[in-house]
């Protein structure tokens, strides 16, 4: 019996950037994925192209026809990155009609304190796992909870679920609730038995679907003393990420400026920290400086833009044309739960509002949406030769979408005229209800309740 199995569907991807590259698209409608044993484990994509051309170079592999009755109901993309998404805030979706620091202090906070709990931790981790997955986001980018239990509750349920995470413990010593307060001598010595427990790649015996991020919640609440811890885990830990929130509301800014009256703006508090590199995702960015910007370019981090949150509190336009221009790496985060769910799709179609709304917008095309639903978050990860499109020798991470017959979105789909105006129609329309099945690294993660045996 083989070992490799041979996908057919019509898929669509961006293995470059549409941002550089107007071509990057590239899509088959009777496609072949070949996935097998490889570099990147038994679920390592081998080959791909035209079905017939694929099959015939690999004639024992078996084949999973994801078409069904009707070739054109369906869609098979790379699996989403979710490069901004919190944890502990699954319960306060929903809350509208507040500002950042106000829906902070009304109904996130409070929520939070509740993670002092291990078993309240562990079920909302096994809501927040089951959100992603179902939603066809197969890596996120994480900000956990400010307590090391909690976190090691999630990161068991992380590896039970084989999704791909990156996270960390939430640290911060002001401004918050008072359980929510750590101290840097703690924060330091949490994370380091975090990381050894959790953290994975070559050579540390852990799982490498997961890996740690420091995370420092934001400059308004860490002083310089734990963003110094936070920088000592940083430097002694190969393979670890950081990420913060940064320039998300003009409150929260000044409030920064008058903690840091010797930084030059919110992101030399960072900087002056020794925390930005090509490794360093942070979310929002909504009003930044021009120095910001080059110095972000400098360090080549990355900015996680999260146009449902920032549109639900009222946060701003994100600056998009002014990243790129300044050559900073943008992609895309729910914000879950200042956000408004776990759809990727959702941002990519709110990202295209905003931009057509703002004024010096940078309109987006259906081959941005999908570049930044899934190989802008690889790469801002730094896991772009992992996964992030079907390329051969990356993992075979992939959200099949078939909407049900008669739905608006099947209907599109059945008439449209090429791929571009299908793409259009999957982010305008599409969500968790047309996700069928959702693959990491080979291994099925999610499947549509009594849809086991449909293929």
């Amino acid at each position: 019996m083989s070992d490799r199995t041979l996908y057919r569907a019509a898929y669509l991807h961006t293995p470059e950037n549409p941002f550089l590259y107007p071509g990057a698209l590239k899509t088959e409608q009777d496609g072949g994925i070949l996935v097998g044993p490889g570099s990147a484990g038994h679920g390592t994509i081998l080959d791909c192209g035209e079905f017939a051309a694929v099959r015939a170079a690999a004639p024992d592999a078996a084949i999973l026809d994801l078409r069904g009755p009707d070739a054109q109901a369906g869609v098979l993309l790379p699996g989403f990155v979710d490069t901004h998404v919190h944890y502990p805030q699954v319960r306060v979706l929903g809350g509208l009609g507040m500002g950042l620091l106000e829906w902070l202090d009304r109904n996130t906070l409070p929520e939070e304190a509740k993670f002092s709990s291990a078993p309240y931790a562990r079920t909302v981790a096994k809501e927040f796992l089951s959100g992603l997955a179902g939603h066809g986001t197969t890596t996120a980018l994480v900000f956990g909870s400010h307590f090391a239990a909690a976190m090691d509750e999630f990161f068991g349920e992380a590896r039970a679920s084989r999704l791909r995470i990156v996270a960390g413990q939430v640290v911060s010593d002001r401004m918050l609730r008072p359980e929510l307060h750590t101290t840097p001598e703690l924060a330091y010595t949490e994370g380091k038995a975090l990381i050894a427990r959790w953290h994975g790649g070559p050579d540390t015996g852990v799982e490498d679907r997961l890996l740690y991020a420091v995370t420092p919640r934001f400059s308004l609440s860490a002083s310089e003393g734990i963003l110094d811890a936070c920088a000592a885990l940083l430097r002694e830990t190969p393979g670890a990420r950081f990420t913060s929130h940064i320039n998300e509301n003009l409150q929260e800014i000044e409030t920064v400026r008058a903690l840091f009256p010797q930084a030059r703006d919110y992101l030399d508090t960072y900087e002056r920290a020794g925390l930005l590199g090509r490794r360093s995702v942070l979310a929002h960015n909504v009003h930044v400086t021009d120095r910001e910007l080059g110095g972000m370019a400098v360090h080549h981090c990355s900015a996680a833009h999260c146009p449902c949150s920032n549109s639900a509190l009222g946060s701003g336009f994100f600056p998009l044309a002014r990243h790129l221009a300044a050559g900073v790496h943008v992609s895309l985060g729910t914000d879950v739960g200042g956000g408004t769910g776990f759809g990727m799709l959702k941002e990519g179609l709110q990202a295209y509002f905003m931009q057509q709304l703002m004024p010096g917008g940078h309109p987006l095309s259906p081959a941005h949406l999908l570049y930044l639903s899934t190989l802008a978050g690889a790469e801002a990860l730094d896991l772009q030769k992992t996964c992030g499109d079907f390329s051969v020798g990356k993992a075979f991470d992939a959200v099949y979408l078939r909407p049900g017959a008669g739905t608006p979105l099947e209907t599109v789909i059945r008439h449209a005229e090429g791929p571009e105006r299908v793409l259009a129609a999957v982010f305008t329309l599409g969500g968790a209800a047309d996700v069928r099945q959702v693959w990491v690294g080979g291994d099925s993660v999610y499947a549509r309740p009594n849809t086991q045996g449909e293929f």
